[in-house]
């Protein structure tokens, strides 16, 4: 049986769709867990971390032909990442107000999130490699300095990635990140004083 020009073209793209798909499947696996650790140190809490790290890879996913592979994968996705967590910030209502646990709810509020201050297990695991006392720090930072310093300090990416990522220029990145890592020592001096306190 002969194969005509557009079952050719067909096979050609469904070869192409299945090489992209099991290519795309390796990075996953190679960088899901990496991911999740940035997605972690920005967002602050293993919910919104959990969201973005799956939102970023299917971002990533439905825009892969488009990734020049003479890039690294990692700074290509950690772009996709940041720009998912803007939009995410720019979404949430800038003065949420507190809800008492007393209120009652109307047909549109069927949920309340409650904070579990309690260790999650992924919280467990990221601690061992990196000291709770940085992430208390890295918390207290805004969301600019947080992504620059995690991007710098515990990706090991370059000033000009960095400013490619956060869609800005190196001089703002150098500021975040000097600035960002200046809060953090005044911080984890101030964590120190008190632990010493306490003892």
């Amino acid at each position: 049986m002969d194969i005509t020009v557009t079952d050719k073209t067909e096979v050609l793209s469904q070869t192409a769709e299945g090489g992209h798909k099991r290519e795309f499947e390796a990075l996953v696996r190679k960088h899901n867990a990496t991911a999740f650790n940035v997605a972690y140190r920005i967002a602050g809490n293993r919910t919104d971390a959990e969201d973005l790290t799956q939102e970023t890879f299917l971002r990533a996913f439905r825009f892969f032909g488009n990734y020049n592979r003479a890039y690294p994968f990692e700074s290509w996705l950690y772009k996709i990442m940041s720009n998912l967590w803007i939009d995410t910030l720019r979404r949430r209502p800038k003065n949420g107000q507190p809800v008492s646990l007393d209120q009652t709810f109307g047909e549109d509020e069927l949920t309340m999130d409650i904070r579990d201050d309690g260790p999650s297990p992924e919280q467990q695991m990221i601690e061992s490699t990196l000291d709770s006392r940085v992430q208390k720090a890295l918390d207290t930072l805004p969301k600019a300095f947080r992504t620059a310093v995690v991007l710098a300090d515990i990706e090991g990416l370059s000033y000009e990635e960095i400013a490619d990522i956060m869609k800005c220029s190196i001089g703002t990145v150098r500021s975040r990140i000097h600035r960002g890592r200046r809060a953090m020592r005044q911080k984890l001096g101030k964590l120190e004083d008190f632990i010493a306190s306490e003892a």
